[in-house]
């Protein structure tokens, strides 16, 4: 854990799960590899072959701890879930990889619970012992000691004392299960290969991966259950209000996986053309921080009017720089990934289109790269609102002390920075870009958290 940079945060990770296929552990490791961009330190995947559960999990990326066919061998069974994650609080052990198994569940998580000292009261007086510093272990054995005749009537048990953001796959010996928290926090989506074979996944990208046909979106508060003769859709029993993840449509998310039927791509693009009409520049080239200010970057040189060109070459063989756990990897990373075109910004007036700012350090490296480069001008906007706040609902995000945008003026921040001028989209806009076709969690950016948690008290004494 660390406590100079990170307070209570867990993981921003990929789940996925596989019912009825001969090559269910395949099927698993080829989704997982489409969410690599969810985590990057560490795998697991277990499966199900009737009559015991099989795993194998390690640190690192996909194919560090599947490294081929081979290395799937003993992962015997129809039915598989798995996990990628980076961590945060949790710490960057084995101990901490997912899933978690019992013997008789194995789960995977996507999100996080902030308060768990009365869960862990309530399994350490039954006499469990946990492995891990993990929530995510915490919700498994919450499950195996509820009580209830089914499966379902334990899941509904255990998670009506979670109050958190959680999407689940659970796998037991004969059975995948789906399961979303109330809220929506984090995004689960259902499909079909096949005739026969059901897959569960965080995003819709590794559906396509296997080429799996998009059946919906696992609904909040929805529990499925995927058995041998019938697929069947329980309710956790809750009367909250949606709040899907902003940051997911900003930038977690793949631009190929879609969000209400729509892929990202045009959402982003969106959010671009909707900066340029707030937030315009007078300038001769757009370009964009790769990859995920892109879609932004050309939606806001379409809307100018504005040639849009490539200034960066990026070397994809360095990780996301926003989930690198400590700062001096952060700003390693940005030096080694992005190369500026020195003949596209010579003696040019640039706009340069990232999707946020948190720290403001990587900005900064930009902007120098930028006007070493020999750019005139360095117009930088910002395809969200200002990131004020922490997530505690599975977004890796500093203490407020350490987000920028908490603590200095727009103009501080652009002399900070360095850049000629600074813009944000506005909250309107960005909701606006996502199509107001649901609630949102916009907690990070206004202070308006869905849950209420004993880790926010001092954070809304300094508001």
């Amino acid at each position: 854990m660390q406590e100079d940079t990170k307070v209570g945060f867990k993981d921003e990770c990929g789940v996925v799960g596989v019912y009825g296929h001969t090559h269910a552990a395949e099927l698993a490791r080829r989704m997982l590899f489409a969410l690599q961009h969810r985590g990057q330190e560490g795998a697991g995947i277990y499966t199900s072959d009737g009559e015991a559960l099989h795993g194998k999990k390690g640190m690192g990326l996909i194919d560090t701890v599947f490294q081929g066919p081979k290395s799937l061998n003993k992962l015997r069974g129809n039915s598989a879930i798995g996990h990628v994650r980076y961590s945060t609080a949790g710490g960057n052990e084995l101990c901490n990889v997912q899933p978690f198994c019992t013997g008789e569940l194995a789960l995977a998580h996507n999100g996080n619970v902030p308060d768990t000292e009365e869960i862990e009261r309530t399994i350490a007086e039954q006499g469990v012992h946990r492995e891990s510093t993990s929530d995510s272990e915490i919700i498994l054995h919450l499950i195996s000691i509820a009580p209830g005749k089914t499966i379902v009537d334990r899941i509904i048990w255990s998670l009506s004392q979670v109050r958190g953001s959680y999407s689940l796959t659970i796998l037991s010996k004969d059975s995948i299960i789906a399961v979303r928290d109330p809220f929506g926090f984090r995004p689960l989506v259902m499909g079909k290969v096949g005739e026969k074979t059901i897959v569960f996944a965080s995003e819709t990208c590794a559906l396509d991966i296997v080429g799996a046909t998009f059946i919906r979106e696992v609904e909040p508060g929805e529990i499925i259950i995927v058995g041998q003769s019938s697929v069947e859709s329980y309710r956790l029993p809750t009367s909250e209000e949606e709040a899907q993840c902003l940051f997911e449509r900003v930038y977690f998310s793949r631009p190929d996986s879609e969000y209400d039927g729509e892929p990202l791509q045009q959402t982003r693009e969106r959010m671009g053309q909707i900066l340029a009409q707030e937030c315009p520049a007078d300038a001769d080239i757009v370009i964009a921080v790769p990859d995920s200010g892109i879609p932004a970057a050309r939606g806001f040189a379409k809307a100018l009017n504005i040639p849009y060109e490539v200034g960066f070459i990026r070397n994809h063989y360095i990780g996301r720089t926003f989930i690198e756990p400590l700062q001096e990897d952060r700003y390693n990373g940005v030096i080694l990934k992005l190369n500026p075109i020195r003949n596209t910004l010579r003696e040019k007036r640039v706009v340069v289109v990232d999707d946020s700012i948190v720290r403001g350090t990587t900005s900064k490296i930009i902007v120098a790269m930028l006007f070493a480069s020999g750019a005139k001008e360095v117009h930088l906007r910002i395809s969200c609102p200002p990131t004020k706040f922490p997530c505690f609902y599975g977004v890796d995000t500093p203490n407020r002390n350490k987000l920028i945008a908490a603590n200095k003026t727009v103009e501080q921040i652009r002399e900070f920075i360095g850049c000629t001028s600074l813009a944000y989209l506005s909250l309107a806009g960005l909701k606006n870009a996502a199509g107001n076709k649901t609630s949102f969690c916009s907690a990070c950016y206004d202070g308006q958290y869905p849950i209420k948690v004993k880790h926010l008290l001092q954070i809304q004494a300094a508001i």
